[in-house]
């Protein structure tokens, strides 16, 4: 029986179970989560697990599936409302989807295709992204546009990853929704600070520096 012929309650118990995984992956990892503790926090048997999802593999396989169509539809939305690559992007992720942030953590850690998928669309949206604000800094198609969209999707994601350490930091989780603006806050800061120093001397001095030393006769051997 496919999901779209299953009945509303079947549905929902599914559901739930899904949430449960993707609390039990985002806090035990997959190695460590099993499926009687995943029934224990949905609050149904082990049977009706295993009646859901046949092995623990196919539950993750499941919550990939979940973050990354969820996501993927953020990502699409941010792109039409002009949104997309702004420093506070991931602050608005947090606000909404905090249980699938924590997940993808962990995902970014254990190597799940979930993270992979979602940091490729990241970077693909930031790449469209860059090219349509700055064509002429970052031509459509190149190697410019591709790698530092990369790099932006890599320093947004590393919030995620890094979130415990923030925390200790910044006193509070900035998974926790009452203080997702925190992030958003301090992008937009480093953002202008980091604006002003790429006009400084200092900043021209280094990207001379790696100019001279990406020259094919000066790279060391």
């Amino acid at each position: 029986m496919s999901p779209v012929d299953r009945p509303a309650s079947d549905l929902t118990v599914r559901a739930r179970i899904r949430d449960a995984a993707l609390a039990q992956f985002a806090e035990r990892g997959f190695a460590g989560a099993s499926m009687r503790g995943i029934a224990e926090a949905a609050r149904v048997s082990l049977g009706a697990v295993q009646h859901h999802f046949t092995s623990k593999e196919a539950l993750r396989e499941a919550c990939d599936a979940h973050v990354v169509e969820t996501f993927g539809h953020r990502l699409t939305r941010s792109a039409a409302d002009g949104t997309l690559g702004e420093p506070n992007l991931m602050a608005r992720l947090y606000d909404t989807s905090g249980p699938l942030l924590r997940y993808l953590a962990r995902a970014l850690v254990d190597g799940s295709p979930a993270a992979a998928t979602v940091f490729d669309r990241l970077s693909a949206e930031a790449e469209a992204f860059l090219s349509q604000t700055w064509p002429d800094r970052f031509p459509a198609g190149s190697p410019t546009a591709r790698h530092t969209a990369a790099v932006m999707a890599a320093m947004h994601g590393g919030t995620i990853v890094l979130h415990d350490h923030l925390a200790r930091q910044m006193g509070s989780d900035p998974l926790d929704r009452p203080h997702t603006t925190r992030i958003g806050g301090a992008m937009l800061d480093l953002y202008a600070a980091m604006g002003e120093f790429a006009t400084s001397p200092t900043a021209q001095r280094i990207k001379d520096s790696t100019a001279d030393y990406d020259a094919p006769d000066r790279r060391p051997r």
